[in-house]
Order: structure tokens, then C-alpha cells, then sequence
């Protein structure tokens, strides 16, 4: 490899082991450049967000470093954690990441749920050098009685976190910070955190909050020479396009990013299907759908038409999960089709082509699916949109018209997570078998909000026999042990509520879970499962140990899941789908079929739900609606905060508001102008059972229960964005009520 830099080049700080064999071993002429640019920081041992597209290089970038820095300084035991959000993902960079510690005598070892305990004890015994694991089980490690975890995890150095904008965007990423605080104070010292993302909207704060308590005390750096800049999500309409003047506000032809794409309509899954079948024959093609249900509908689908398909999502077994990526990794004619499970960089291989079904809900989504193709030489990413339906369409063309001005979202953490408090609460108490009732808040170095700030909940958590009090030390209470004690605790690692399923079982073999309705629906004839792409009729419920035994069956199986969290798109997309409503047009190429359909949207049905000069409100009948393309949370805002107007009764959409039936423009008026252009807004509705989906609500005081919940279904910037624009009210009414 040609250093090309001279006596002080980058390179020279690699270990020469390390740099021999990306020379000889992996036949490398030189280092990509964020692999280079990363050298620098991370043998500095600065904290750092390292950005690239998928297939980009960063597991490389993270490991050369931190592989060097192990031999030079002569680290022992566990020194590096590799946490990745899915096990899957942990299976596939294991060979990988353990061929390159081997370059070195050192070895890497994996440990997750799926991982038996034989394998645990070794580990136990005799601590790999890298360990890849999730934040759920690293926590199971730090409360688990087998585990001596001082002795297993005091000499951790640095920790690796994958696919980081996958944890910051959820709960899971409140866990694992919590969890990294918790393992500082295990190894008396800070942990070098290293962050490997795709795209997103909001890098520098990325970074910022994977140094959890350390931000702002600890150096760090994004690098990410590989990508070029991309706008970030903002309220204000010149940037996201509310105005007429701003529809063809798109970046140059030639800084819109590369791919091959093109949007089609095909007004049903099953003609999706006979389009997959037929096209592209003797490629492998990857086909992304954003339901366990569609997953499982389209794959029997391509099945009936002699396809060779297989299939992936997470109500899957392992095995069969296991088994479908293998075959697709090592076959040619043949489709699997996913859900996002395969979003993130687990290796499927030589792809030719992705193909969406419908469309994501987020820029950065598709971005991870077309990063997918066109990794060959000579070959270009691509991805072929099929919507099944006209909203569908509209959404897609929405997300490929925001993706062509190369916007991607910024990633959030979900604001108020007083429940995960009330988790890391117990857990710690688990950890340490008892900890002081004035000294808690040192086990997270401050991290808000595990701080002081969570005193009432621990006040609550003693009242209510959670936590025990006792000579100024607390306990883990009898109603945990209730709510949680079952294996050892372990439901207390898990951030988030996975809702009740039965395990499918043909004779010995585990094809996977379905929801419990599948099984309790009145019907004619026996009960029929989709599982697997594959029919199969109920033989028998063991009800108490929720399995369900099946036999295969010709067709007509039903696949049913129960989806969990918030739904509806964002202020962004929907505020795009009314730019494309309005007459914009991404920059993909558009079948006939989806320019004849946006055409008839745009001709027949758009005048009654835009206006290019301001949001609208329409009566129909009874139905009043005020138009304001706005996303479900925004709306939600809205509806709350415009309550003697609201339909008390109608839940908001992503697209509009229900007003009363009995709405005139005076009420409209002193509604409008009792709260200003967004200084007084109020936080949605809950429903009760949206509480309930919370994990640990339970442990929480009602009040802060359905005021964590109801934080998470508020826009603030979205409802305020609506309420400065123009007004138009298309009444029978005389008056225009504009404003």
C-alpha cells in the first residue's frame, strides 16, 4: 500500500501487522478515505460519528484503528464492545471482525440471546479480546448472577456502536446510553465511544449525545469525507416548500444524489407480485416491504408463481431467518423480501437490484435500501418503487422529491423517558444488590434525565413497593419482583413492549410467531396460518405455554401482527406529498402508469385538498376537515390545542384536522385568534392504551405516565408552522374567513 504522504502519513500510525494484511491478506492498494480520516481520531482516542454510505467501509474504519492501538498499548481482556441493534447483524460481522483481531493473536466472540450457554461460560472464563453484543444484553451481564462483570468487562477500553441512528431514534437509545454510564463506572474510567451511521440530517448532534454525560467534557469529531453535505429538517416553509413559489425548489440536476429510480403504480400487491416475477429474471433482487403481513402476502405470492423466494422479518425464527440470508447470499435468480430487518448492513450478498413495496416513512430508510446496490464495479444503485395504492404513490413521490434535495432527517432522541428511568432505576439496584436512597444518581455521572430530576419517581417507586428503604440503602421491592422477577429478571433489559405472541411450531421445528388474534378469530373451517410465505392449518393450541402446532396446507392463510408506537409520517413528508399534489415532480423517472394516476390526483381530487396559497378547510356534508398536510403529531397538537372546534370524537390523520359539523367562520376566527400564531399549544389527547404500550408505565405515577406518552405525540414545530400560514375555508357559507 502506498503511504502517498511522506514520513508523516496516516498510514504510519496503523499498527505494521495490521497494515500488512489489508495489503496481502485482503489485497487492498489503498484505504477508502474514510477509513483513512478516521485513523487520525481514533488512535487519539477521541470519541467520533463516522459517516459513509452502506457498504461504505466503517466496520473497517472503526476496527484498524482500535486493532492497532489494542497491540501498541498493549490492552488486555475485553477491551473493545462492538454493540450492534440487531442480532442478525451481530451473526453477520462476527467472521469478519475476528479474521481481522486473529491478524494480531487476538480473537473476537459474540454474545446475544441466541448464543448458548456453553458459549456464555467460555466467555466467562476466558474474555475475547472484542466482544459483539446489544445493549440489552450487556445490561443482562451487568444484573446477571452468572456474570462476574467486573471481571468480564472492567478493562473495556472503547466501545463500537453500529448503525448508531438506529438506537438514537427510539428508547433503545435512553438504554444504551444509561448502560454506557453504568459500564464506565465498572471500569473507573471513560470508555472511547465511536459511532458508524449512514446518512443523517444532524451529525455534530449525533455525536453529542452518543457522549452521554461526557458531552462537552470529552473531544470528538463526525468524519465523514465520503458523503456531501445534506440539508436538515427545519419548520420554516422556505425551506420545506409550503408555497406555490417554492414547488421547484429542488437542489441542480447535478447535486441530487446518484441512483437509478423509478417510481411505478401498480394498484395492488398481487400485481406487484406478477411484476417482480417477471422482471429481471436471473438477478437477485431484494424486495422491501414495511409490514410483517404485506412480507408475508407478497412471498406466497411470488411462491404460487415459481419464484425462488425467501423471506425475513422479525416474527421469524432464528433458523428459518438464518437459513432464508444464507441461501440468498449464496444464490443468483432469486428474490428475498423484508421487512427493514435487512436495512441495516447485514451482507446479502451480490445484489442486483432493490425493489420498494409502497414506500418508507423516512429519507434515511430509503437511503439504507438503495445503499444495497450497486456495490460492483460498473454497476449503479437503483430501486424500483411499486405502490400498491394512490396514497401510497403520493407518499413515495413525497419522499423521492425531498431525497432529490438531498434532505435527510435529523435523528431525535423520543423526548420524557421517565419509564426507562424507572428501568434503570431497577436495574441498577440489581446490579448492586442495594444502593444508596441519596447516591443513585453518580451510577449514570450525571445523565439527564437519570439524574436528581428523577426524584419523584423514586419517591413513587418506594411507596408503591417497587423499591424497598432501608437504613438509607434501597432494595429491589416485592412488586418488582412481580411485575419483572420472571428468568432472572429478564424482561427488565428489554426497552420496549413487544406485544403477546404464540410460537408456530411444525413437529420440532420453530417456522416463527403470529398473533394471538390469527388464532381467536370466529371462522368457517380450521384456522390457517401465513408464516414463512407458507400456508399452514392449526392442529393444536397449548394456550398455557402459547404455541401453536401446524401442519403445511395448500393456501389461504392469514397473516396478522399488532403493530406497536406512534404511527403517522412527519411534518416533512407530508408537507412534500402536498408540494407533489400541487404539481412538483421528483426527480426519478415516472412510469405512465404513476404520471396517468398523480395526474387524476392532481385534476380530480387535489382541489378539495390543497391550496398553493395556504392550508385548507372543506365541508362535506357533515365532514369539515382542515387540510393541513401536516403529519399525525402536528395535527394531534392542533386538535388539542383548538378544542372548541376539534371533533372531539375523530382522531386526526397525517393530512388533516376533523372540525365540528357545526363550524361557522366567526367560531373559526376567535378559535384561530385565541392562540396567536403558536404561543399557546397544548399536548395531545392520550388514550389510556397507548399508556399501557409504554414498558415500566406501570412503575410510574399515572400523571407522568400519560405526560411521557403524550410528549411523544406532540409537534410543536409542525403545529406551529401551520398556524402562521393562510387560511382558506371553501364553505357554502358567504364569508371567505381568510385571513
Amino acid at each position: 500500500m502506498a503511504s502517498g504522504g511522506g514520513p508523516g502519513d496516516v498510514l504510519d500510525r496503523l499498527d505494521p501487522v495490521v497494515l500488512h494484511h489489508i495489503v496481502n491478506s485482503l489485497g487492498w492498494p489503498d484505504l477508502r478515505p474514510l477509513q483513512r480520516a478516521a485513523i487520525g481520531p481514533l488512535t487519539d482516542g477521541e470519541d467520533a460519528v463516522l459517516l459513509a454510505p452502506t457498504a461504505g467501509g466503517k466496520t473497517e474504519a472503526a476496527c484498524f484503528p482500535l486493532l492497532s492501538v489494542m497491540a501498541q498499548r498493549s490492552w488486555t481482556g475485553t477491551s473493545v464492545l462492538y454493540l450492534c441493534p440487531l442480532k442478525a447483524l451481530l451473526n453477520n460481522l462476527l467472521p469478519r471482525i475476528d479474521s481481522y483481531a486473529q491478524w494480531l493473536g487476538r480473537r473476537a466472540s459474540l454474545w446475544h440471546g441466541d448464543v448458548r450457554e456453553s458459549q456464555r461460560r467460555r466467555i466467562r472464563t476466558d474474555p475475547p479480546d472484542i466482544l459483539l453484543t446489544t445493549p440489552e444484553s450487556l445490561e443482562a451481564m451487568l444484573i446477571g448472577v452468572k456474570t462476574d462483570h467486573a471481571h468480564l468487562l472492567g478493562r473495556v477500553r472503547a466501545v463500537v456502536v453500529d448503525e448508531v441512528h438506529a438506537f438514537a431514534g427510539d428508547d433503545r437509545g435512553w438504554h444504551l446510553l444509561a448502560v454506557l454510564e453504568r459500564l464506565e463506572r465498572v471500569t473507573g474510567h471513560p470508555l472511547q465511544r465511536i459511532g458508524l451511521s449512514a446518512t443523517v440530517g444532524n451529525p455534530h448532534q449525533l455525536l453529542e449525545w452518543l457522549q452521554g454525560a461526557g458531552a462537552g467534557k470529552r473531544t470528538g469529531q463526525v468524519v465523514a469525507p465520503d458523503l456531501p453535505p445534506a440539508t436538515t429538517a427545519t419548520v420554516d416553509p422556505d425551506v420545506l416548500g409550503h408555497a406555490a413559489s417554492s414547488l421547484n425548489a429542488s437542489l441542480p440536476a447535478a447535486s441530487r444524489p446518484a441512483g437509478d429510480v423509478e417510481l411505478d403504480y401498480v394498484g395492488s400487491l398481487d400485481n406487484a407480485a406478477k411484476l417482480i416475477a417477471t422482471l429481471h429474471r436471473g438477478e437477485k433482487r431484494l424486495v422491501f416491504c414495511d409490514s410483517r403481513r404485506q412480507v408475508e402476502q407478497l412471498g406466497a405470492a411470488l411462491r404460487a408463481r415459481e419464484v425462488n423466494v425467501f423471506l425475513s422479518h422479525a416474527s421469524l425464527s432464528a433458523d428459518e431467518r438464518a437459513r432464508s440470508e444464507q441461501a440468498f447470499a449464496e444464490a443468483r435468480d432469486c428474490v428475498i423480501v423484508s421487512t427493514s430487518t435487512l436495512e441495516l448492513g447485514i451482507d446479502v450478498g451480490d445484489l442486483d437490484r432493490v425493489i420498494q413495496i409502497d414506500s418508507p416513512s423516512t429519507v434515511a430508510s430509503f437511503l439504507q435500501r438503495i445503499g444495497r446496490t450497486g456495490r460492483r464495479a460498473g454497476t449503479v444503485r437503483n430501486c424500483l418503487f411499486l405502490a400498491t395504492e394512490a396514497e401510497s404513490l403520493l407518499q413515495a413521490a413525497g419522499l423521492l422529491l425531498l431525497w432529490g434535495r438531498s434532505w435527510v432527517e435529523p435523528v431525535t432522541a423520543p423526548p420524557e423517558p421517565r419509564h426507562l428511568v424507572a428501568q434503570q432505576l431497577l436495574a441498577i439496584t440489581l446490579q448492586q444488590h442495594r444502593i444508596g436512597d441519596q447516591m443513585w444518581p453518580q451510577e449514570w455521572n450525571g445523565l439527564a434525565p437519570f439524574d436528581r430530576s428523577a426524584a419523584p419517581i423514586v419517591r413513587h417507586m418506594v411507596e408503591k413497593g417497587f423499591l424497598d428503604e432501608d437504613g438509607g440503602m434501597l432494595f429491589i421491592g416485592p412488586e418488582a419482583e412481580k411485575h419483572f422477577g420472571r428468568r432472572h429478571f429478564i424482561e427488565l433489559t428489554a426497552s420496549f413492549t413487544a406485544p403477546p405472541q404464540f410460537t408456530v411450531l411444525s413437529g420440532r421445528q420453530e417456522i416463527g410467531r403470529t398473533d394471538p388474534s390469527v388464532l381467536t378469530e370466529e371462522r368457517a373451517g380450521p384456522h390457517l396460518l401465513l408464516l414463512g410465505g407458507r400456508s399452514w392449518r392449526v392442529t393444536f393450541i397449548d394456550w398455557a405455554r402459547r404455541r401453536a402446532f401446524v401442519e403445511p396446507a395448500d393456501g389461504g392463510g392469514v397473516a396478522k401482527w399488532t403493530s406497536g408506537g406512534i404511527a403517522g409520517l412527519s411534518y416533512a413528508l407530508t408537507q412534500a406529498m402536498r408540494e407533489v399534489l400541487l404539481g412538483a415532480d421528483p426527480p426519478v423517472s415516472l412510469t405512465r402508469r404513476a404520471q396517468a394516476r398523480l395526474a387524476e390526483w392532481r385534476q380530480e381530487e387535489a382541489p378539495g385538498l390543497v391550496h398553493p396559497g395556504g392550508t385548507l378547510i372543506t365541508r362535506a356534508g357533515d365532514d369539515v376537515r382542515w387540510w393541513t398536510w401536516a403529519g399525525y403529531r402536528a395535527n394531534a397538537t392542533l386538535a388539542a390545542t383548538l378544542p372548541s372546534i376539534a371533533d372531539p370524537v375523530q382522531r386526526p390523520t397525517d393530512f388533516s384536522v376533523r372540525l365540528r359539523e357545526d363550524l361557522t367562520p366567526t367560531a373559526w376566527q376567535e378559535a384561530r385568534s385565541s392562540v396567536g400564531d403558536g404561543e399557546i399549544l397544548v399536548l395531545p389527547d392520550v388514550d389510556r392504551r397507548a399508556v399501557n404500550g409504554l414498558k415500566f408505565s406501570a412503575v410510574l405515577p399515572e400523571r407522568l405516565a400519560v405526560a411521557t406518552v403524550a410528549a411523544r405525540l406532540a409537534d410543536f414545530d409542525g403545529a406551529r408552522a401551520v398556524l402562521v400560514e393562510p387560511v382558506r375555508l371553501q364553505f357554502e357559507y358567504p364569508a371567505d374567513g381568510g385571513r
